[in-house]
C-alpha cells in the first residue's frame, strides 16, 4: 500500500476550528513544547511579517485545505513533518523566500535535521524545533546560502580533505633536483587539486557555517601537519633503511 503524497487532497475537517501556526496531527511535540511554539510563531510573524507553519502528520493528512486555512502566500514557510518517509521533514516555501533563502538551503536544511539518524538520536520534535531555528535566525540576518551551524560528523569531513589535501601537497613539493629544498613548480602544478579539497571541501564548509575560530585552526593543522608528514616520508623512508642495514 502507497502512502497518499502530503498535500494531495482536500481534507478540511482535520484542522481546528480556531486559528494555530501549529496543526500537530501526528503528536510529535508535547503539549508544552507545542504552546511555547505557537506564541514564538505569532510573535515572529508580528515582528517580522514572515509566516512560519507546521503541521506534523502520520496516517492523515488536510491535504491541501491548508493553503486556505492559513492563508498561505509569497511570505508564508510551511514545515511539513511525516515520520512515513525515509526524511521526515519537507516544506513548502514562498517565492520571496527563496529571495533570502535559495533552493539549496531547503535541502541542506531538510538533510540536516530530518535525516533518521538525527530523529533517532534527538527526537521528531527537536528535528521540526530546530529547523524552524535555522530559518528564523537566518530570516532575522537578511538570509543565508547555508544552514548555520556545523554538525561534528561534517567538520570530521572537512577536517579529512583539509588533511588529504595536505598530504597530496606535501608529496607534489618534495625535492626532485639536487639542491632543491622545495619543489615550488610541482606543488603549484598540482595546486589545483590540493586547493580544492583543502579550500572549497576543507576550509569553505567551516567560515560559512560558523565563526567559531576551533574547527578552523584544527584543519589548517591538519593541512599542515599532512604537508609536513608528506614532504618528510623521503626522509624517514632512509631512516628505516639505514637501521635496517
Amino acid at each position: 500500500m502507497h502512502s497518499p503524497p502530503a498535500l494531495a487532497y482536500d481534507n478540511p475537517e482535520l484542522l481546528p476550528n480556531i486559528f494555530t501556526p501549529v496543526v500537530d496531527l501526528a503528536k510529535s511535540l508535547p503539549v508544552l513544547q507545542e504552546e511555547k511554539l505557537v506564541k514564538d510563531l505569532e510573535q515572529f510573524e508580528v515582528d517580522t511579517g514572515w509566516k512560519l507553519r507546521v503541521l506534523t502528520q502520520y496516517d492523515r493528512t488536510p491535504g491541501r485545505a491548508v493553503i486556505k486555512y492559513w492563508g498561505l502566500d509569497d511570505k508564508s514557510i510551511l514545515l511539513v513533518a511525516d515520520s512515513r518517509g525515509g526524511n521526515i521533514l519537507s516544506f513548502s516555501v514562498g517565492d520571496a523566500v527563496y529571495e533570502l533563502l535559495p533552493r539549496t538551503f531547503w535541502i541542506e536544511l531538510q538533510t540536516r535535521f530530518g535525516n533518521l539518524y538525527f530523529v533517532r538520536e534527538q527526537g521528531e520534535d527537536q528535528a521540526i524545533l530546530q529547523a524552524l531555528e535555522s530559518v528564523k535566525g537566518c530570516l532575522l540576518k537578511g538570509g543565508c546560502n547555508v544552514v548555520p551551524g556545523l554538525p561534528r560528523e561534517q567538520w570530521i569531513l572537512t577536517l579529512i580533505s583539509s588533511i588529504i589535501g595536505g598530504i597530496i601537497c606535501g608529496f607534489a613539493a618534495q625535492p626532485r633536483e639536487k639542491g632543491q629544498i622545495f619543489a615550488w613548480q610541482w606543488a603549484l602544478i598540482f595546486s589545483p587539486l590540493w586547493g580544492i579539497l583543502f579550500l572549497a571541501f576543507g576550509i569553505g564548509p567551516v567560515v560559512t557555517r560558523t565563526s567559531d575560530w576551533l574547527p578552523l585552526t584544527r584543519n589548517i593543522s591538519g593541512f599542515l601537519i599532512g604537508v609536513l608528514v608528506a614532504y618528510l616520508s623521503p626522509v624517514f623512508s632512509r631512516s628505516s633503511s639505514s637501521n635496517e642495514l
